[in-house]
Protein backbone atom coordinates (compact mmCIF):
# COMPACT_ATOMS: atom_id res chain seq x y z
CA UNK A 1 0.00 0.00 0.00
CA UNK A 2 1.24 3.48 -0.88
CA UNK A 3 0.17 6.17 1.56
CA UNK A 4 0.09 9.93 0.97
CA UNK A 5 3.34 11.58 1.95
CA UNK A 6 4.54 14.71 3.71
CA UNK A 7 7.91 16.41 4.04
CA UNK A 8 10.30 16.59 6.96
CA UNK A 9 13.16 18.70 5.68
CA UNK A 10 14.67 16.76 2.77
CA UNK A 11 12.88 13.57 3.83
CA UNK A 12 9.66 12.20 2.36
CA UNK A 13 7.58 10.40 4.97
CA UNK A 14 4.15 8.83 5.18
CA UNK A 15 1.53 11.24 6.50
CA UNK A 16 1.37 9.20 9.71
CA UNK A 17 4.26 7.61 11.54
CA UNK A 18 4.53 4.81 14.07
CA UNK A 19 5.47 5.76 17.62
CA UNK A 20 7.38 2.66 18.68
CA UNK A 21 7.68 3.50 22.40
CA UNK A 22 4.77 1.25 23.57
CA UNK A 23 6.70 -1.78 22.31
CA UNK A 24 9.15 -1.25 25.18
CA UNK A 25 7.43 0.71 27.93
CA UNK A 26 4.09 2.06 29.05
CA UNK A 27 1.22 -0.09 30.24
CA UNK A 28 2.24 -3.63 31.12
CA UNK A 29 5.24 -5.63 29.99
CA UNK A 30 7.23 -4.91 26.83
CA UNK A 31 5.83 -6.55 23.71
CA UNK A 32 7.30 -10.00 22.99
CA UNK A 33 9.64 -10.00 20.00
CA UNK A 34 7.17 -11.71 17.68
CA UNK A 35 4.45 -9.16 18.45
CA UNK A 36 6.88 -6.25 18.18
CA UNK A 37 7.98 -7.49 14.77
CA UNK A 38 4.37 -8.02 13.70
CA UNK A 39 3.46 -4.47 14.77
CA UNK A 40 6.32 -2.93 12.82
CA UNK A 41 5.56 -5.11 9.79
CA UNK A 42 1.87 -4.14 9.94
CA UNK A 43 2.76 -0.45 9.95
CA UNK A 44 5.07 -0.83 6.98
CA UNK A 45 2.59 -3.00 5.09
CA UNK A 46 -0.09 -0.33 5.67
CA UNK A 47 2.16 2.29 4.08
CA UNK A 48 3.39 3.85 7.33
CA UNK A 49 7.09 4.21 6.60
CA UNK A 50 8.10 6.74 9.30
CA UNK A 51 9.26 4.99 12.48
CA UNK A 52 9.97 6.94 15.67
CA UNK A 53 12.04 5.67 18.58
CA UNK A 54 14.45 6.98 21.25
CA UNK A 55 17.35 5.70 23.30
CA UNK A 56 15.49 5.96 26.61
CA UNK A 57 12.48 3.91 25.47
CA UNK A 58 13.26 0.83 27.51
CA UNK A 59 11.66 -1.17 30.33
CA UNK A 60 14.48 -0.36 32.78
CA UNK A 61 17.32 2.09 33.17
CA UNK A 62 19.93 -0.55 32.33
CA UNK A 63 18.21 -1.65 29.11
CA UNK A 64 18.39 1.69 27.31
CA UNK A 65 18.34 1.11 23.58
CA UNK A 66 15.70 -1.63 23.90
CA UNK A 67 13.26 0.13 21.58
CA UNK A 68 15.87 1.05 18.99
CA UNK A 69 16.94 -2.60 18.84
CA UNK A 70 13.30 -3.68 18.51
CA UNK A 71 12.81 -1.30 15.57
CA UNK A 72 16.01 -2.56 13.96
CA UNK A 73 14.87 -6.17 14.32
CA UNK A 74 11.44 -5.36 12.93
CA UNK A 75 13.04 -3.79 9.89
CA UNK A 76 15.54 -6.63 9.47
CA UNK A 77 12.75 -9.21 9.38
CA UNK A 78 10.47 -7.24 7.04
CA UNK A 79 10.42 -8.43 3.44
CA UNK A 80 9.58 -5.05 1.89
CA UNK A 81 11.68 -2.24 0.42
CA UNK A 82 13.78 -0.82 3.25
CA UNK A 83 14.84 2.18 1.13
CA UNK A 84 11.43 3.80 1.64
CA UNK A 85 11.64 3.75 5.45
CA UNK A 86 12.60 6.87 7.43
CA UNK A 87 13.98 6.39 10.95
CA UNK A 88 13.91 8.96 13.74
CA UNK A 89 15.49 8.64 17.16
CA UNK A 90 16.31 10.97 20.04
CA UNK A 91 18.94 11.65 22.67
CA UNK A 92 19.55 13.98 25.57
CA UNK A 93 17.59 12.35 28.40
CA UNK A 94 19.51 10.18 30.84
CA UNK A 95 18.44 7.23 33.00
CA UNK A 96 20.61 5.83 35.77
CA UNK A 97 20.45 3.30 38.57
CA UNK A 98 17.32 3.64 40.67
CA UNK A 99 15.49 5.04 37.63
CA UNK A 100 16.93 8.48 38.25
CA UNK A 101 16.23 10.62 35.21
CA UNK A 102 18.20 13.60 34.00
CA UNK A 103 19.08 15.66 30.96
CA UNK A 104 22.37 16.18 29.20
CA UNK A 105 22.61 18.35 26.11
CA UNK A 106 26.38 18.75 26.00
CA UNK A 107 28.20 18.07 22.75
CA UNK A 108 30.07 15.16 24.33
CA UNK A 109 26.95 13.47 25.61
CA UNK A 110 24.89 13.95 22.44
CA UNK A 111 27.73 12.51 20.34
CA UNK A 112 28.01 9.49 22.62
CA UNK A 113 24.22 9.00 22.68
CA UNK A 114 23.98 9.24 18.90
CA UNK A 115 26.83 6.79 18.34
CA UNK A 116 25.14 4.30 20.65
CA UNK A 117 21.81 4.79 18.87
CA UNK A 118 23.42 4.19 15.48
CA UNK A 119 24.88 0.94 16.80
CA UNK A 120 21.50 -0.11 18.23
CA UNK A 121 19.79 0.63 14.93
CA UNK A 122 22.54 -0.98 12.87
CA UNK A 123 23.05 2.08 10.66
CA UNK A 124 25.84 4.57 9.92
CA UNK A 125 23.62 7.66 9.75
CA UNK A 126 20.14 8.39 11.08
CA UNK A 127 17.51 10.13 8.97
CA UNK A 128 16.18 12.40 11.74
CA UNK A 129 17.75 13.00 15.15
CA UNK A 130 15.97 14.94 17.88
CA UNK A 131 17.35 16.62 20.96
CA UNK A 132 14.84 14.92 23.27
CA UNK A 133 14.39 17.52 26.02
CA UNK A 134 16.10 20.82 26.86
CA UNK A 135 19.00 20.70 29.31
CA UNK A 136 18.50 23.81 31.44
CA UNK A 137 22.10 23.69 32.68
CA UNK A 138 23.40 24.91 29.30
CA UNK A 139 22.43 27.51 26.74
CA UNK A 140 19.88 26.06 24.35
CA UNK A 141 22.02 27.13 21.42
CA UNK A 142 24.85 24.87 22.63
CA UNK A 143 22.76 21.74 22.11
CA UNK A 144 21.70 22.90 18.66
CA UNK A 145 25.30 23.65 17.72
CA UNK A 146 26.23 20.12 18.80
CA UNK A 147 23.58 18.66 16.51
CA UNK A 148 24.73 20.86 13.65
CA UNK A 149 28.27 19.51 14.04
CA UNK A 150 27.00 15.93 13.97
CA UNK A 151 25.02 16.67 10.82
CA UNK A 152 28.10 18.22 9.24
CA UNK A 153 29.92 14.93 9.86
CA UNK A 154 27.16 13.02 8.08
CA UNK A 155 25.89 11.19 11.16
CA UNK A 156 22.49 12.93 10.94
CA UNK A 157 20.51 13.73 7.79
CA UNK A 158 18.02 16.10 9.44
CA UNK A 159 17.84 17.82 12.83
CA UNK A 160 14.82 17.91 15.11
CA UNK A 161 13.99 19.16 18.59
CA UNK A 162 11.42 17.73 20.98
CA UNK A 163 9.43 19.22 23.85
CA UNK A 164 10.39 22.71 22.67
CA UNK A 165 8.61 26.02 23.06
CA UNK A 166 8.41 28.84 20.52
CA UNK A 167 11.47 30.59 21.93
CA UNK A 168 13.54 27.41 21.65
CA UNK A 169 12.33 26.87 18.10
CA UNK A 170 13.50 30.38 17.28
CA UNK A 171 16.90 29.76 18.88
CA UNK A 172 17.28 26.64 16.73
CA UNK A 173 16.35 28.63 13.63
CA UNK A 174 18.87 31.30 14.55
CA UNK A 175 21.66 28.73 14.90
CA UNK A 176 20.71 26.56 11.91
CA UNK A 177 19.18 29.14 9.59
CA UNK A 178 15.80 28.93 7.89
CA UNK A 179 15.35 25.41 6.58
CA UNK A 180 17.92 23.97 8.98
CA UNK A 181 15.43 22.73 11.54
CA UNK A 182 13.42 19.89 10.03
CA UNK A 183 10.98 18.94 12.80
CA UNK A 184 9.57 19.74 16.22
CA UNK A 185 8.07 16.84 18.17
CA UNK A 186 5.75 17.94 20.99
CA UNK A 187 2.87 16.40 22.85
CA UNK A 188 -0.38 17.30 21.13
CA UNK A 189 -3.82 15.68 21.27
CA UNK A 190 -7.44 16.54 22.06
CA UNK A 191 -6.54 16.09 25.73
CA UNK A 192 -3.23 17.96 25.57
CA UNK A 193 -2.89 20.97 23.32
CA UNK A 194 -2.57 24.00 25.57
CA UNK A 195 1.22 24.14 25.37
CA UNK A 196 1.67 23.04 21.76
CA UNK A 197 -0.99 24.69 19.60
CA UNK A 198 1.17 27.80 19.32
CA UNK A 199 4.21 25.71 18.43
CA UNK A 200 2.21 23.82 15.78
CA UNK A 201 1.23 27.10 14.15
CA UNK A 202 4.74 28.56 14.47
CA UNK A 203 6.21 25.52 12.73
CA UNK A 204 3.75 25.93 9.87
CA UNK A 205 4.85 29.53 9.41
CA UNK A 206 8.49 28.46 9.10
CA UNK A 207 8.14 25.32 7.00
CA UNK A 208 9.02 23.02 9.90
CA UNK A 209 7.29 19.66 10.33
CA UNK A 210 5.28 19.38 13.54
CA UNK A 211 5.21 15.82 14.85
CA UNK A 212 2.62 15.26 17.63
CA UNK A 213 3.62 12.61 20.14
CA UNK A 214 0.81 10.83 22.00
CA UNK A 215 -1.56 12.23 19.34
CA UNK A 216 -4.44 10.14 20.68
CA UNK A 217 -3.96 11.04 24.34
CA UNK A 218 -1.25 8.69 25.57
CA UNK A 219 -0.78 5.10 26.71
CA UNK A 220 -2.27 5.77 30.15
CA UNK A 221 -5.79 5.22 28.83
CA UNK A 222 -6.31 8.56 27.09
CA UNK A 223 -6.00 7.03 23.63
CA UNK A 224 -8.46 4.21 24.24
CA UNK A 225 -11.03 6.48 25.88
CA UNK A 226 -10.81 9.47 23.55
CA UNK A 227 -14.29 8.81 22.15
CA UNK A 228 -15.78 8.62 25.64
CA UNK A 229 -14.15 11.86 26.70
CA UNK A 230 -15.20 13.82 23.60
CA UNK A 231 -18.77 13.07 22.45
CA UNK A 232 -18.27 14.95 19.18
CA UNK A 233 -15.41 12.60 18.27
CA UNK A 234 -17.54 9.56 19.06
CA UNK A 235 -20.49 10.89 17.04
CA UNK A 236 -18.35 11.63 14.00
CA UNK A 237 -16.71 8.21 14.23
CA UNK A 238 -20.10 6.51 14.29
CA UNK A 239 -21.28 8.57 11.34
CA UNK A 240 -18.27 7.50 9.27
CA UNK A 241 -18.22 3.93 10.56
CA UNK A 242 -14.66 4.21 11.86
CA UNK A 243 -12.91 4.28 15.23
CA UNK A 244 -12.68 7.49 17.29
CA UNK A 245 -8.91 7.15 17.01
CA UNK A 246 -9.09 7.42 13.21
CA UNK A 247 -11.18 10.57 13.53
CA UNK A 248 -8.64 12.19 15.85
CA UNK A 249 -5.72 11.42 13.55
CA UNK A 250 -7.56 12.58 10.43
CA UNK A 251 -8.45 15.82 12.22
CA UNK A 252 -4.83 16.39 13.24
CA UNK A 253 -3.73 15.83 9.65
CA UNK A 254 -6.19 18.55 8.62
CA UNK A 255 -4.42 21.12 10.84
CA UNK A 256 -1.67 21.60 8.28
CA UNK A 257 0.37 19.85 5.62
CA UNK A 258 3.32 20.09 8.01
CA UNK A 259 1.63 17.95 10.70
CA UNK A 260 2.79 14.31 10.93
CA UNK A 261 1.20 12.48 13.91
CA UNK A 262 2.97 9.39 15.27
CA UNK A 263 0.38 7.23 17.07
CA UNK A 264 1.94 4.66 19.35
CA UNK A 265 1.16 0.98 19.03
CA UNK A 266 2.22 -2.31 20.55
CA UNK A 267 -0.19 -4.47 18.53
CA UNK A 268 -0.58 -4.84 14.75
CA UNK A 269 -4.31 -4.13 14.98
CA UNK A 270 -3.71 -0.72 16.56
CA UNK A 271 -1.38 0.67 13.91
CA UNK A 272 -3.44 -0.85 11.09
CA UNK A 273 -6.51 0.97 12.41
CA UNK A 274 -4.57 4.22 12.85
CA UNK A 275 -3.27 4.02 9.29
CA UNK A 276 -6.86 4.13 8.08
CA UNK A 277 -6.97 7.79 9.13
CA UNK A 278 -4.83 8.70 6.13
CA UNK A 279 -7.72 7.90 3.78
CA UNK A 280 -10.50 9.23 6.04
CA UNK A 281 -12.14 12.33 4.58
CA UNK A 282 -13.81 14.52 7.18
CA UNK A 283 -16.37 17.06 6.05
CA UNK A 284 -16.30 20.78 6.80
CA UNK A 285 -18.95 20.37 9.49
CA UNK A 286 -16.95 17.55 11.09
CA UNK A 287 -13.82 19.68 11.19
CA UNK A 288 -15.71 22.67 12.59
CA UNK A 289 -16.93 20.56 15.49
CA UNK A 290 -13.50 19.07 16.10
CA UNK A 291 -11.74 22.42 15.94
CA UNK A 292 -13.91 23.63 18.81
CA UNK A 293 -11.90 21.28 21.05
CA UNK A 294 -8.81 23.50 20.74
CA UNK A 295 -10.57 26.79 20.03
Amino acid sequence: MTAPTRRIGSLTVSALGLGAMPLSMGRGEPAPEDRANATIHASLDAGVTFLDTADIYAPTWDTMGHNEKAVAEGLRTWDGDRSSVVLATKGGITRSEGEVGGRNGTAEYLRSALETSLANLGIDSVDLYYWHRPDRSIRYAEGIEALAALKEEGLIREIGISNANVEEIDVALEVLGEGGLAAVQNQFSPTFFHTSKRELEHCGEHGIAFVPWSPLGGTGGGASAVGERFPQIQAIAEAHGVSPQQVVLAWELSLGEHVVPIPGASRPESITDSAGAIALELGAEDLEQLNQIIA
